[in-house]
């Protein structure tokens, strides 16, 4: 009875061939609790529409991948269909979010003649795709269509860049996606997507090995389509920290015939709060490949460079040199930081990873900052670690905790395979790494735990460019896609019409309790204190509690959330809980509910909180001491640019 199942099936999807046309055939997948169907058109090419109950939001997006020699996609020929379900609770290796992250999905796999297969997954809060190819030797990707249409207008927030050449540090911009052009700038991924009604689509990748990053333009049809950079082949000198590509191939990428392709990741949400708890990136990504992870040691680290190592009050020459990094790590020590960078400015020449700057006994720091229970980060630029790539071992045997490498500033092929490289290099030595520079986090930071941090986010480095309103999108957006290297801590807080940031006097926009929010709101595991120790030690009361703040959980409660607007989150360590709310350039008042408490216990809830002056003067806070239990509420008052701090102890 199989069989002849079987046969009736194969002959009734081979029929429309033997009459000479190419009839569609519609399948569907729906998400375990049935409220997110993906239905895909299978004729002369793949079609895609996603639906959230009965509303459409997503239509007729078309997938193709062209070989050069054959068009996968074009005019496919469907063998056979198979479904299956994953149900599983993975736990994580380095918990930036949550300790244990449930993987629930519907699954169908599409196989089609030539030796290839287009996966779809269905989850709670979104789907995903990809290509699977089982071709002979290498391949050649002369390109990838990746087309979305919006059944109406939607708006979209999205990093906009007029180069494949990015720091990816642009504020967000937000266009009208019926006028949104082929011929206006391109953006970088993640771009989230608001709909007239309640759902919120956010466009990101996973999985992404030996394959160029993707970005999004207009399709001139209230929709967006892909562009990819080219695989570089010569180079040229562009100063110390950059290459010129002076010939690029007609591809995309040369790879592996036989292999997965990155997945194409739609986020979706009916509520604002599940773009953040999310962990679509992380599950559709490969699993740890290092073993064991008990020698990576996320945390907290103390920076110099914001600030310009410009320590006052101290009798000596502050600057780089061994008195001053000396100073960062007694202050680390004190206040129980594990880490410090040593940035640009530690080596006497950012071309040589070898050769400190004479003012600098580097081999005295690390002894130093044993005796302290301190380690040393070193800053490095891309160019002199692919110039000296034997330097992690090198670092390893110095004692170095880990690197900073920046200015990667492409994401070509070449370029995110550079990323591997590094991550499995430093991980055969027992070194971390931070992504500075760097495009947005794709899943590799699962694969290589070693990886803490990437930046690709206009974070607090950028001075007064840094703004609250734009910065309140980053839960929603870059965060949601994985760690973020935002460096907060800003001491000397202003509203942004009052920043007059420079390297003397270096301030964050926002209020004193919206600093200290960020530290529990954003997701790092190298979370740095930009902030000159001087600031810190004379505001004692709130670096003591940024300082206890952790970067690793067990679990995330979104307790408010509006894209754009304000957040507040609650992380667990233990049975302690922080909770962290920011506010875009408008006041808020929110109550929240304290039921995610143990019940019959009684909690000591100390909190920051803005001043009754923090919207003209945004160093204005209030600490306030109480206790609550789990039936209570609290309601959060944040001015303009602000923010509430609080940690819940059992008492």
């Amino acid at each position: 009875m199989k069989l002849n199942h079987t046969c009736i099936y194969v002959f009734a999807l081979l029929l429309p061939l033997f009459c000479g046309k190419a009839a569609a055939k519609t399948i569907e997948l729906k998400s375990p609790n049935g409220e997110i169907k993906v239905s895909v058109n299978v004729a002369g090419k793949i079609e895609y529409s996603v639906y959230y109950g009965n509303d459409q939001i997503l239509k007729e997006g078309v997938l193709q991948l062209d070989l050069g020699k054959e068009i996968l996609g074009l005019n496919p020929i469907l063998r056979n269909q198979k479904r299956s379900s994953i149900n599983e609770e993975i736990t994580r290796e380095i918990p930036i979010k949550n300790a244990v992250v449930k993987n629930r999905c519907e699954v169908l796999l599409l196989n089609f003649k030539n030796d290839y297969s287009v996966e779809f997954r269905a989850y709670n809060d979104g789907v995903a795709y990809r290509f699977i190819t089982k071709k002979k030797g290498e391949v050649q990707v002369k390109g990838e269509t990746f087309s979305v249409n919006f059944p109406e207008e939607y708006t979209a927030h999205v990093q906009q860049t007029n180069s494949f050449k990015s720091s990816y540090e642009q504020p967000y911009t937000h266009v009208k996606t019926t006028a949104y052009k082929a011929s206006d700038l391109m953006c970088s991924l993640p771009v989230l997507l608001s709909t007239p009604k309640p759902y919120k689509i956010l466009i990101t990748e996973a999985d992404l090995t030996d394959y160029p990053c993707m970005f999004l333009q207009s399709n001139e049809k209230n929709g967006m389509q892909a562009l990819f950079p080219k695989v570089p082949l010569k180079f040229g000198e562009d100063g110390d920290r950059s290459l010129k590509i002076l010939e690029e191939a007609n591809y995309i990428a040369k790879t592996s015939g036989s292999r997965s392709f990155p997945w194409r990741v739609f986020i979706i949400s009916k509520k604002d709060k599940q773009l953040i708890e999310n962990e679509l990136v992380f599950n559709l990504s490969k699993p740890n490949v290092l073993g064991n992870t008990d020698w990576i040691k996320p945390g907290q680290v103390c920076w110099e460079w914001w600030h310009d190592a410009r320590l006052y009050g101290v009798d000596f020459r502050s600057g780089y040199n061994m008195d001053s990094y000396k100073y960062y790590i007694d202050f680390a020590s004190k206040f129980g930081i594990p880490y410090i960078i040593m940035d640009e400015g530690w080596a006497k020449s950012t071309i040589d990873p070898y050769t400190p700057n004479p003012t600098i006994d580097l081999k005295e720091l690390i002894r130093y900052g044993k005796e302290k229970n301190v380690k040393i980060v070193l800053w490095l630029t891309w160019l002199a670690v692919e110039n000296n790539f034997d330097l992690f071992k090198t670092f390893s045997e110095w004692g170095i905790a880990g690197t900073k490498i920046d200015f990667m500033d492409r994401s070509d092929q070449w370029m995110v395979n550079f990323y591997e490289r590094v991550a499995k290099e430093s991980a055969k030595y027992n070194l971390f790494v931070d992504f500075h520079g760097a495009f947005k986090p794709a899943g590799l930071e699962r694969t290589y735990p070693n990886i803490l941090s990437y930046e690709g986010v206009l974070g607090m480095e950028q001075g007064g460019r840094c703004k609250p309103e734009n910065s309140v999108y980053l839960p929603f957006i870059r965060n949601a896609a994985g760690p973020m290297d935002y460096t907060p801590g800003s001491m000397i807080s202003a509203q942004p019409e009052d920043n007059r940031y420079t390297r003397s006097n270096a301030m964050g926009s926002g209020t004193r309790a919206y600093q200290m929010a960020l530290f529990v709101i954003f997701e790092s595991g190298l979370q740095m204190l930009a902030d000159n120790p001087v600031y810190y030690y004379r505001e004692k009361e709130c670096t003591d509690f940024i300082t206890q703040v952790p970067v690793t959980w067990d679990e995330l409660k979104v307790l408010e959330a509006k894209a754009g607007e304000t957040a507040v989150l609650a992380r667990r360590k233990g049975d302690t809980w922080f909770i962290g709310g920011m506010t875009g350039d408008k006041d808020r008042e929110v109550t929240i509910s304290l039921d995610f408490l143990e019940d019959g216990k009684t909690y000591t809830l100390t909190s920051f909180e803005d001043g009754i002056n923090a919207d003209r003067q945004a160093m204005d806070y209030k600490k306030r001491e109480s206790t609550v239990q789990k039936d209570k509420s609290l309601t959060l008052r944040m001015v303009r640019n602000g923010g509430w701090a609080g940690v819940l102890k059992v008492k």
